[in-house]
């Protein structure tokens, strides 16, 4: 499978070593269901209401003991990029 590098967001090859690949004023979060796909995203977007809303989602399900050994959030992948366009075009 074939990454996909985009101005707002970085795709990259899950990796356990979640500081691997990570400008500055961005953070690595691990999206999906059953198979968790790494996403690089700018920290802004951590402190945006429909973001916050799956950083809840994950506390719920996950405490502080995520998977991924980084943040995992439990959502779709396509709804995850759905919201991280919304995010952007602001």
């Amino acid at each position: 499978m074939m990454g996909i590098r985009l101005p707002f967001m970085v795709h990259a090859k899950q990796t356990f070593k979640s500081h691997v690949n990570v400008p500055k004023g961005h953070v690595a979060v691990y999206v999906g269901e059953l198979q968790k796909k790494r996403f690089v995203v700018p920290i802004s977007y951590l402190n945006h209401p429909l973001f916050l809303d799956l950083l809840n989602r994950a506390e719920e399900e996950f405490g502080f003991n995520h998977p991924m050994g980084g943040l995992t959030i439990p959502c779709k992948e396509d709804a995850f990029i759905n919201l991280t366009s919304q995010l952007r075009a602001l």
